[in-house]
Protein backbone atom coordinates (compact mmCIF):
# COMPACT_ATOMS: atom_id res chain seq x y z
CA UNK A 1 0.00 0.00 0.00
CA UNK A 2 1.42 3.72 -0.42
CA UNK A 3 -0.01 6.92 0.37
CA UNK A 4 0.47 9.65 3.41
CA UNK A 5 0.02 8.75 6.54
CA UNK A 6 -3.18 8.26 9.23
CA UNK A 7 -2.76 11.92 10.26
CA UNK A 8 -1.54 15.04 8.77
CA UNK A 9 -1.50 18.71 8.10
CA UNK A 10 -4.38 20.32 6.02
CA UNK A 11 -2.86 19.81 1.91
CA UNK A 12 -2.36 23.03 0.29
CA UNK A 13 -5.34 24.24 -1.81
CA UNK A 14 -3.42 23.96 -4.97
CA UNK A 15 -1.67 21.08 -4.68
CA UNK A 16 -2.92 18.91 -7.64
CA UNK A 17 -5.08 21.54 -8.88
CA UNK A 18 -4.75 21.81 -12.72
CA UNK A 19 -4.63 25.40 -13.55
CA UNK A 20 -4.63 26.16 -17.50
CA UNK A 21 -2.63 30.01 -18.00
CA UNK A 22 -3.48 31.90 -20.75
CA UNK A 23 -1.13 34.27 -21.88
CA UNK A 24 -2.23 37.52 -24.52
CA UNK A 25 -0.27 40.20 -25.84
CA UNK A 26 0.31 42.74 -23.51
CA UNK A 27 3.51 44.06 -21.77
CA UNK A 28 2.67 42.31 -18.60
CA UNK A 29 3.42 39.12 -20.19
CA UNK A 30 6.57 38.77 -18.70
CA UNK A 31 5.11 38.33 -15.16
CA UNK A 32 2.63 35.31 -16.48
CA UNK A 33 6.18 33.35 -16.01
CA UNK A 34 7.03 34.28 -12.35
CA UNK A 35 3.11 33.44 -11.51
CA UNK A 36 3.33 30.05 -13.67
CA UNK A 37 6.47 29.43 -10.98
CA UNK A 38 4.21 30.62 -8.44
CA UNK A 39 1.29 28.14 -9.12
CA UNK A 40 3.88 25.13 -9.68
CA UNK A 41 5.55 25.84 -6.07
CA UNK A 42 1.95 25.59 -4.86
CA UNK A 43 1.67 22.60 -6.10
CA UNK A 44 -0.40 23.24 -9.10
CA UNK A 45 0.29 21.64 -12.64
CA UNK A 46 0.02 24.22 -15.10
CA UNK A 47 -0.22 24.33 -18.92
CA UNK A 48 -0.31 27.67 -21.20
CA UNK A 49 -2.15 28.65 -24.07
CA UNK A 50 -0.57 31.41 -26.05
CA UNK A 51 -2.51 34.29 -28.16
CA UNK A 52 0.30 34.79 -31.26
CA UNK A 53 0.74 38.31 -30.15
CA UNK A 54 1.90 37.19 -26.60
CA UNK A 55 4.70 35.55 -28.32
CA UNK A 56 6.34 38.65 -28.95
CA UNK A 57 6.44 39.58 -25.41
CA UNK A 58 7.34 36.01 -24.13
CA UNK A 59 8.62 33.22 -25.79
CA UNK A 60 6.87 29.85 -25.73
CA UNK A 61 10.54 28.24 -24.69
CA UNK A 62 10.70 30.25 -21.23
CA UNK A 63 7.56 28.72 -20.35
CA UNK A 64 7.61 25.60 -21.31
CA UNK A 65 10.73 24.96 -19.63
CA UNK A 66 9.11 26.67 -16.45
CA UNK A 67 6.09 24.45 -16.74
CA UNK A 68 7.41 21.26 -17.91
CA UNK A 69 5.15 21.21 -20.68
CA UNK A 70 4.72 22.04 -23.97
CA UNK A 71 3.15 25.85 -24.90
CA UNK A 72 -0.21 25.82 -27.15
CA UNK A 73 -0.21 28.90 -29.25
CA UNK A 74 -1.73 27.74 -32.52
CA UNK A 75 -4.51 25.15 -33.59
CA UNK A 76 -2.50 23.41 -35.38
CA UNK A 77 0.70 21.14 -33.87
CA UNK A 78 2.90 20.47 -37.04
CA UNK A 79 1.53 21.68 -40.24
CA UNK A 80 3.50 20.13 -41.99
CA UNK A 81 1.78 16.59 -40.63
CA UNK A 82 -1.78 18.48 -40.34
CA UNK A 83 -1.55 17.38 -36.74
CA UNK A 84 -3.74 19.77 -34.41
CA UNK A 85 -4.28 21.46 -31.16
CA UNK A 86 -7.04 19.82 -29.44
CA UNK A 87 -8.58 22.97 -27.95
CA UNK A 88 -11.46 21.20 -26.44
CA UNK A 89 -9.29 18.68 -24.70
CA UNK A 90 -7.65 21.70 -23.24
CA UNK A 91 -10.61 23.32 -21.95
CA UNK A 92 -11.51 19.95 -20.35
CA UNK A 93 -8.32 19.63 -18.65
CA UNK A 94 -8.36 22.60 -15.88
CA UNK A 95 -9.75 23.07 -12.75
CA UNK A 96 -9.34 27.05 -13.64
CA UNK A 97 -8.81 28.81 -16.84
CA UNK A 98 -6.94 31.82 -15.63
CA UNK A 99 -5.81 34.20 -18.46
CA UNK A 100 -3.31 36.37 -17.25
CA UNK A 101 -2.96 38.81 -18.64
CA UNK A 102 -5.83 39.56 -20.14
CA UNK A 103 -6.02 42.63 -22.90
CA UNK A 104 -8.94 44.50 -23.49
CA UNK A 105 -9.00 42.99 -27.03
CA UNK A 106 -9.54 39.64 -25.60
CA UNK A 107 -11.81 41.11 -23.20
CA UNK A 108 -14.25 41.73 -25.99
CA UNK A 109 -13.40 38.14 -27.56
CA UNK A 110 -14.87 36.75 -24.53
CA UNK A 111 -17.92 39.29 -24.21
CA UNK A 112 -19.22 38.32 -28.17
CA UNK A 113 -17.37 34.83 -28.25
CA UNK A 114 -15.17 35.31 -31.34
CA UNK A 115 -12.82 32.58 -31.85
CA UNK A 116 -10.05 33.97 -33.72
CA UNK A 117 -7.52 32.15 -31.94
CA UNK A 118 -6.32 29.01 -29.68
CA UNK A 119 -7.18 30.80 -26.63
CA UNK A 120 -10.35 32.23 -27.05
CA UNK A 121 -11.41 28.93 -28.80
CA UNK A 122 -10.18 27.25 -24.88
CA UNK A 123 -12.13 29.85 -23.64
CA UNK A 124 -15.59 29.06 -25.37
CA UNK A 125 -14.55 25.23 -24.26
CA UNK A 126 -14.31 25.99 -20.99
CA UNK A 127 -16.34 23.62 -18.53
CA UNK A 128 -14.14 24.59 -15.29
CA UNK A 129 -14.24 28.21 -13.75
CA UNK A 130 -12.27 31.19 -15.35
CA UNK A 131 -10.91 34.02 -13.93
CA UNK A 132 -9.27 36.94 -15.41
CA UNK A 133 -6.38 39.36 -14.93
CA UNK A 134 -7.06 42.58 -16.98
CA UNK A 135 -3.44 44.63 -18.35
CA UNK A 136 -4.03 47.50 -20.06
CA UNK A 137 -3.73 51.42 -20.03
CA UNK A 138 -5.05 53.53 -17.81
CA UNK A 139 -7.56 55.07 -20.83
CA UNK A 140 -8.56 51.48 -22.23
CA UNK A 141 -9.19 50.20 -18.35
CA UNK A 142 -11.88 53.11 -17.52
CA UNK A 143 -13.36 53.70 -21.27
CA UNK A 144 -16.92 52.27 -20.73
CA UNK A 145 -16.65 49.66 -23.46
CA UNK A 146 -14.37 48.04 -21.42
CA UNK A 147 -16.01 48.19 -17.53
CA UNK A 148 -19.27 47.15 -19.57
CA UNK A 149 -17.43 43.89 -20.78
CA UNK A 150 -15.93 43.60 -17.34
CA UNK A 151 -19.33 43.89 -16.03
CA UNK A 152 -20.72 41.22 -18.15
CA UNK A 153 -17.89 38.58 -17.72
CA UNK A 154 -18.53 39.12 -14.11
CA UNK A 155 -22.61 38.41 -14.26
CA UNK A 156 -21.44 35.64 -16.22
CA UNK A 157 -19.54 33.74 -13.57
CA UNK A 158 -16.07 34.69 -14.67
CA UNK A 159 -13.80 36.01 -11.54
CA UNK A 160 -12.08 39.30 -12.26
CA UNK A 161 -8.75 40.11 -10.76
CA UNK A 162 -8.62 43.69 -10.00
CA UNK A 163 -5.84 45.31 -11.66
CA UNK A 164 -3.84 47.65 -9.39
CA UNK A 165 -2.57 51.47 -9.70
CA UNK A 166 0.85 52.39 -10.78
CA UNK A 167 3.25 53.41 -13.42
CA UNK A 168 1.96 52.21 -16.65
CA UNK A 169 3.52 51.12 -19.96
CA UNK A 170 2.64 54.20 -21.62
CA UNK A 171 3.99 56.69 -19.06
CA UNK A 172 0.93 57.50 -17.38
CA UNK A 173 -0.13 56.74 -14.21
CA UNK A 174 -3.00 55.50 -13.12
CA UNK A 175 -4.95 51.78 -12.68
CA UNK A 176 -4.33 48.92 -15.06
CA UNK A 177 -1.14 47.58 -14.31
CA UNK A 178 -2.09 43.40 -13.19
CA UNK A 179 -1.99 42.46 -10.19
CA UNK A 180 1.18 41.05 -9.10
CA UNK A 181 1.71 37.49 -9.66
CA UNK A 182 1.90 36.36 -5.50
CA UNK A 183 -1.46 38.11 -4.86
CA UNK A 184 -3.24 36.50 -8.18
CA UNK A 185 -2.05 32.77 -6.86
CA UNK A 186 -3.32 33.78 -3.25
CA UNK A 187 -6.47 34.79 -4.62
CA UNK A 188 -6.62 31.82 -6.77
CA UNK A 189 -5.89 30.04 -3.77
CA UNK A 190 -8.71 31.83 -1.67
CA UNK A 191 -10.89 30.75 -4.57
CA UNK A 192 -10.25 27.11 -4.03
CA UNK A 193 -10.42 27.04 -0.45
CA UNK A 194 -13.74 29.43 -0.03
CA UNK A 195 -15.63 29.57 -2.84
CA UNK A 196 -16.56 25.97 -3.58
CA UNK A 197 -19.54 23.79 -3.56
CA UNK A 198 -18.79 21.60 -0.23
CA UNK A 199 -16.41 24.04 2.00
CA UNK A 200 -16.95 23.00 5.34
CA UNK A 201 -18.76 19.47 4.60
CA UNK A 202 -17.24 16.38 6.34
CA UNK A 203 -17.14 13.32 3.96
CA UNK A 204 -16.47 9.93 4.72
CA UNK A 205 -14.95 7.86 1.59
CA UNK A 206 -14.36 3.83 1.94
CA UNK A 207 -12.61 2.31 -1.16
CA UNK A 208 -11.11 -0.84 -2.39
CA UNK A 209 -11.26 -4.45 -0.96
CA UNK A 210 -11.05 -6.23 2.18
CA UNK A 211 -8.83 -9.17 2.55
CA UNK A 212 -9.80 -11.82 4.90
CA UNK A 213 -6.97 -14.10 6.27
CA UNK A 214 -7.19 -18.13 5.44
CA UNK A 215 -3.72 -18.08 7.02
CA UNK A 216 -0.64 -16.23 7.61
CA UNK A 217 0.04 -15.39 3.52
CA UNK A 218 -3.09 -16.67 2.09
CA UNK A 219 -6.63 -14.30 2.17
CA UNK A 220 -10.16 -14.17 0.70
CA UNK A 221 -10.92 -10.95 -1.11
CA UNK A 222 -11.62 -9.54 -4.61
CA UNK A 223 -10.38 -7.69 -7.73
CA UNK A 224 -11.15 -3.92 -6.41
CA UNK A 225 -8.30 -1.84 -7.26
CA UNK A 226 -10.12 1.24 -5.19
CA UNK A 227 -9.71 3.72 -8.37
CA UNK A 228 -13.70 4.46 -8.10
CA UNK A 229 -13.25 5.39 -4.57
CA UNK A 230 -10.69 6.95 -4.90
CA UNK A 231 -11.82 9.12 -7.82
CA UNK A 232 -14.82 9.84 -5.76
CA UNK A 233 -12.53 11.67 -2.95
CA UNK A 234 -10.67 13.18 -5.00
CA UNK A 235 -13.43 15.05 -6.62
CA UNK A 236 -14.84 15.79 -3.57
CA UNK A 237 -11.63 17.76 -2.06
CA UNK A 238 -11.18 19.70 -5.44
CA UNK A 239 -15.01 21.03 -4.68
CA UNK A 240 -14.01 22.26 -1.15
CA UNK A 241 -15.29 19.33 1.36
CA UNK A 242 -13.29 17.80 4.43
CA UNK A 243 -12.85 14.75 3.28
CA UNK A 244 -11.79 11.21 5.36
CA UNK A 245 -10.65 8.40 2.94
CA UNK A 246 -10.80 4.87 4.43
CA UNK A 247 -9.22 2.29 2.30
CA UNK A 248 -8.42 -1.36 1.73
CA UNK A 249 -5.31 -2.31 0.48
CA UNK A 250 -4.90 -0.77 -2.77
CA UNK A 251 -1.43 0.52 -4.82
CA UNK A 252 -2.56 4.14 -5.13
CA UNK A 253 -1.59 7.44 -3.73
CA UNK A 254 -3.83 9.45 -1.84
CA UNK A 255 -6.06 12.22 -3.63
CA UNK A 256 -4.65 15.95 -3.52
CA UNK A 257 -6.36 17.71 -0.59
CA UNK A 258 -7.78 14.80 0.92
CA UNK A 259 -7.77 15.82 4.52
CA UNK A 260 -7.04 11.91 6.23
CA UNK A 261 -6.53 8.35 5.01
CA UNK A 262 -6.93 5.25 7.18
CA UNK A 263 -5.66 2.47 5.76
CA UNK A 264 -6.96 -0.80 6.85
CA UNK A 265 -7.18 -4.30 5.26
CA UNK A 266 -10.50 -7.13 6.97
CA UNK A 267 -14.00 -6.20 6.63
CA UNK A 268 -13.90 -5.85 10.69
CA UNK A 269 -11.40 -3.06 10.65
CA UNK A 270 -13.61 -1.04 7.98
CA UNK A 271 -16.62 -1.54 10.41
CA UNK A 272 -14.91 -0.14 13.48
CA UNK A 273 -13.32 2.66 11.79
CA UNK A 274 -16.16 3.80 10.03
CA UNK A 275 -19.00 3.61 12.41
CA UNK A 276 -16.74 5.22 14.85
CA UNK A 277 -16.49 8.04 12.84
CA UNK A 278 -19.80 8.64 10.60
CA UNK A 279 -21.87 10.73 13.54
CA UNK A 280 -19.26 13.29 12.90
CA UNK A 281 -19.39 13.65 9.33
CA UNK A 282 -22.31 15.28 6.74
CA UNK A 283 -22.18 12.42 4.71
CA UNK A 284 -20.37 9.16 3.64
CA UNK A 285 -19.88 7.51 0.12
CA UNK A 286 -19.11 4.08 0.55
CA UNK A 287 -17.31 2.43 -2.22
CA UNK A 288 -15.44 0.40 -1.01
CA UNK A 289 -15.78 -3.55 -1.90
CA UNK A 290 -15.86 -5.43 1.38
CA UNK A 291 -16.05 -9.41 1.25
CA UNK A 292 -19.06 -10.51 2.45
CA UNK A 293 -17.91 -13.81 4.26
CA UNK A 294 -14.42 -14.82 6.18
CA UNK A 295 -12.63 -18.08 7.76
CA UNK A 296 -14.33 -18.34 10.90
CA UNK A 297 -11.06 -19.91 12.48
CA UNK A 298 -8.20 -18.93 10.07
CA UNK A 299 -4.85 -19.70 11.28
CA UNK A 300 -1.97 -17.37 12.37
CA UNK A 301 0.82 -19.41 10.48
CA UNK A 302 1.47 -20.20 6.79
CA UNK A 303 -0.46 -23.85 6.30
CA UNK A 304 2.20 -25.80 3.61
CA UNK A 305 -0.27 -27.25 0.76
CA UNK A 306 -0.62 -31.02 2.85
CA UNK A 307 -2.05 -28.85 5.32
CA UNK A 308 -4.99 -27.27 3.85
CA UNK A 309 -8.44 -28.18 4.56
CA UNK A 310 -10.55 -29.78 2.58
CA UNK A 311 -13.66 -27.72 3.58
CA UNK A 312 -13.81 -24.15 5.12
CA UNK A 313 -16.30 -22.56 7.49
CA UNK A 314 -17.31 -19.30 6.61
CA UNK A 315 -19.23 -16.65 8.67
CA UNK A 316 -20.59 -13.50 7.82
CA UNK A 317 -18.58 -10.19 8.01
CA UNK A 318 -20.17 -7.05 9.66
CA UNK A 319 -22.39 -5.10 7.28
CA UNK A 320 -20.93 -1.30 7.46
CA UNK A 321 -23.47 0.25 5.36
CA UNK A 322 -26.43 -1.32 7.27
CA UNK A 323 -24.97 -0.15 10.30
CA UNK A 324 -24.05 3.57 9.03
CA UNK A 325 -28.27 3.46 7.47
CA UNK A 326 -29.30 2.30 11.36
CA UNK A 327 -27.21 5.33 12.38
CA UNK A 328 -28.11 7.61 9.95
CA UNK A 329 -29.12 11.17 12.13
CA UNK A 330 -31.56 13.88 9.77
CA UNK A 331 -29.32 16.13 7.60
CA UNK A 332 -26.46 13.16 7.11
CA UNK A 333 -26.40 11.74 3.68
CA UNK A 334 -25.54 7.91 2.41
CA UNK A 335 -24.30 6.52 -0.71
CA UNK A 336 -24.03 3.14 -1.58
CA UNK A 337 -22.83 0.99 -4.81
CA UNK A 338 -23.78 -1.94 -6.22
CA UNK A 339 -22.16 -4.27 -8.28
CA UNK A 340 -24.92 -6.88 -10.52
CA UNK A 341 -24.01 -9.30 -12.95
CA UNK A 342 -27.55 -9.74 -13.97
CA UNK A 343 -29.87 -8.35 -16.49
CA UNK A 344 -30.72 -4.27 -16.51
CA UNK A 345 -33.98 -4.99 -14.90
CA UNK A 346 -32.98 -7.50 -11.99
CA UNK A 347 -30.23 -5.32 -11.47
CA UNK A 348 -31.93 -2.52 -11.03
CA UNK A 349 -34.59 -4.10 -9.06
CA UNK A 350 -31.54 -5.60 -6.82
CA UNK A 351 -30.38 -1.72 -6.37
CA UNK A 352 -33.61 -0.50 -5.32
CA UNK A 353 -34.17 -3.34 -2.74
CA UNK A 354 -30.42 -2.64 -1.05
CA UNK A 355 -31.26 1.42 -1.28
CA UNK A 356 -34.61 0.95 0.71
CA UNK A 357 -33.32 -1.62 3.15
CA UNK A 358 -29.92 -0.16 4.06
CA UNK A 359 -31.90 3.21 3.97
CA UNK A 360 -29.67 5.22 1.78
CA UNK A 361 -29.96 7.91 0.15
CA UNK A 362 -28.45 7.50 -3.14
CA UNK A 363 -26.94 3.79 -4.83
CA UNK A 364 -24.93 3.88 -7.65
CA UNK A 365 -25.07 0.31 -9.46
CA UNK A 366 -23.12 -1.35 -12.17
CA UNK A 367 -23.32 -4.51 -13.91
CA UNK A 368 -20.06 -6.87 -14.67
CA UNK A 369 -22.39 -7.98 -17.91
CA UNK A 370 -21.27 -4.11 -19.70
CA UNK A 371 -18.03 -3.90 -21.04
CA UNK A 372 -15.78 -1.34 -19.29
CA UNK A 373 -17.53 -1.85 -15.94
CA UNK A 374 -16.67 -2.73 -12.85
CA UNK A 375 -13.26 -3.89 -11.02
CA UNK A 376 -9.58 -3.84 -12.90
CA UNK A 377 -10.77 -1.04 -15.28
CA UNK A 378 -10.33 2.70 -15.73
CA UNK A 379 -13.20 3.27 -16.78
CA UNK A 380 -17.32 2.58 -15.62
CA UNK A 381 -20.83 2.75 -17.00
CA UNK A 382 -23.19 3.07 -13.74
CA UNK A 383 -27.18 3.83 -13.10
CA UNK A 384 -27.83 5.87 -10.12
CA UNK A 385 -30.51 5.41 -8.09
CA UNK A 386 -31.79 8.84 -5.83
CA UNK A 387 -33.94 8.83 -3.41
CA UNK A 388 -36.13 12.09 -2.57
CA UNK A 389 -38.43 12.33 0.37
CA UNK A 390 -39.28 8.80 -0.65
CA UNK A 391 -39.79 8.78 -4.05
CA UNK A 392 -36.93 7.48 -6.55
CA UNK A 393 -35.56 8.63 -9.43
CA UNK A 394 -33.22 6.94 -12.09
CA UNK A 395 -30.37 8.40 -14.03
CA UNK A 396 -28.86 6.62 -16.56
CA UNK A 397 -25.09 7.17 -17.93
CA UNK A 398 -22.82 5.96 -20.59
CA UNK A 399 -19.68 4.40 -20.07
CA UNK A 400 -16.98 6.91 -19.05
CA UNK A 401 -13.86 7.55 -17.24
CA UNK A 402 -13.94 6.47 -13.73
CA UNK A 403 -13.07 10.35 -13.25
CA UNK A 404 -16.02 11.92 -15.29
CA UNK A 405 -18.05 8.87 -13.31
CA UNK A 406 -16.74 10.39 -9.82
CA UNK A 407 -17.95 13.75 -11.51
CA UNK A 408 -20.99 12.99 -12.19
CA UNK A 409 -21.92 11.05 -9.04
CA UNK A 410 -20.90 13.99 -6.71
CA UNK A 411 -23.03 16.38 -8.92
CA UNK A 412 -25.97 14.60 -7.32
CA UNK A 413 -25.18 15.10 -3.77
CA UNK A 414 -27.28 18.00 -1.83
CA UNK A 415 -26.08 17.86 1.69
Amino acid sequence: MTGRPETQDQPKALLGRRILLGITGSIAAYKSAVLAREFIKRGAEVRVVMTPSAIEFITPLTLATLVGSPVHSDFTENKDSGEWTNHVELGLWGDLYLVAPCTAATLSAFVNGTCSNLLQAAFLSSRCPVAIAPAMDLDMYTNKATQANLKTLSERGVQIIEPQSGALASGLEGKGRMEEPEEIANFVEKYFTKELPFAGKKVLVTAGPTEEAIDAVRFLGNRSTGKMGFEIAGRLADLGAEVTLISGPVNLTTPPRVTKRIDIVTAQELYDRTVDIWPQMNAAIACAAVADMRPSTPSTEKLHKGDLPDSMRLENTPDTLLELGNMKTHGQLLVGFALESDTVEESLKSAEGKLKRKNLDMIVMNTLSDDGAGFSHDTNKVTIIQNVDGHNTTHVFELKSKREVAKDIVNLLTF
